[in-house]
């Protein structure tokens, strides 16, 4: 049986938070900052039944309204959370994209400036698939940049997600090596993905980045994961990755099939609206979980969140996780 090292943040599970938004005097929305830090403080107090807690927090990134922020707005916002995640003694992370490799070396010199420990490093944002060549010239200057700057990063393969290049698993286990490059995250229901890179190298340090397959990928080699649904339900995602890393498969799974009609928005195209409507309800507060730069739902939308999201409560109910 595996034993649990808590001093390792990426043998842990971390919650990507939201980021709560009001009305502003003119009726426009903008960043409640203090919602967005209580909301994270609440959830890096909770322990998992074996008494560990969240080891990290991931802010401004897909379920953050990352895309919408302006730069002012993502660099300020970053600064309310990393005095979260000093609070609590864990990294803050965050996520990086650009065209080029030295737009996207500005964008992490400027997120080491307010907080960031690691930097999630999407592949190019271009139209034409860049070769293994340009895309690892890409990832060599994001690691160099944050080295000079004091923090790692974390490449992020989301192949699943339209408007980012897939990494390669021959090119994810060549950037991998490189000395500040942290761990790997890796946003797929494919995790034979995980699997094989865990072949050629056991030391390595993989994230799952998809809820529904936190069980899977654990037994695929994956030493923790970011998770959406475990803002909304702490406690349950943090004991599923104590038994992940325990090797209790049996346990783990129930809680992934109590999850598991949560866990199904995480891989859905409007995952940030769904989940962040999910934590409204959650919190008796439908209308802040409505509030989003992104699409509108619609009443059928809303309606099917409700009902997934009151299955999902009546199943961790009788497994004393809420």
């Amino acid at each position: 049986m595996k034993e649990i090292n808590s001093s390792d943040w990426r043998h842990s599970v971390m919650p990507a938070v939201f980021t709560w938004l009001k009305e502003s005097k003119s009726g426009a929305l903008e960043i409640d900052l203090d919602t967005t830090q209580k909301y994270a403080a609440d959830v890096l107090k909770i322990h998992g039944k074996g008494g560990s807690r969240m080891g990290g927090l991931v802010g401004s990134g897909t379920l953050g309204e990352n895309s919408y922020l302006s730069t002012e707005e993502r660099l300020n916002l970053l600064k309310a959370l990393s005095n979260v995640a000093k609070q609590y003694h864990v990294p803050l992370i965050s996520g990086a994209a650009a065209e080029t490799k030295e737009e996207l070396a500005k964008i992490v010199e400027g997120l080491a400036t307010v907080g960031v420990d690691t930097v999630m490093v999407m592949p190019p944002k271009t139209k034409a698939f860049p070769s293994d060549d340009e895309m690892y010239d890409y990832y060599e200057l994001a690691e160099l940049t944050a080295r000079n700057a004091g923090i790692t990063i974390m490449p992020y393969n989301n192949p699943d997600a339209a408007g980012y290049h897939a990494i390669s698993t021959n090119l994810l286990q060549r950037i991998s090596v490189l000395p500040h490059v942290t761990a790997l995250k890796i946003s797929t229901i494919d995790v034979s993905i995980i699997e094989t890179l865990m072949l050629e190298n056991k030391d390595l340090k993989v994230l799952a980045g998809v809820d529904s397959v936190t069980v899977h990928a654990g037994l695929a080699g994956a030493s923790g994961g970011i998770t959406g649904v475990g803002v909304i339900f702490p406690k349950a995602s943090i004991t599923m990755q104590e038994h992940v890393l325990k090797g209790e498969w049996a346990e783990a799974n129930k809680i992934s099939q109590a999850l598991n009609s949560l866990s199904y928005l995480d891989a859905q195209p409007l995952l940030m609206e769904y989940l962040k409507l999910a934590m409204g309800i959650h919190h008796n507060d439908i209308a802040g979980g409505l509030r989003t730069y992104g699409i509108k739902l619609t009443q059928q939308q809303i309606d099917n969140v409700q009902a997934r999201y009151n299955l999902a409560k009546e199943r961790l109910e009788i497994l004393d996780l809420l």
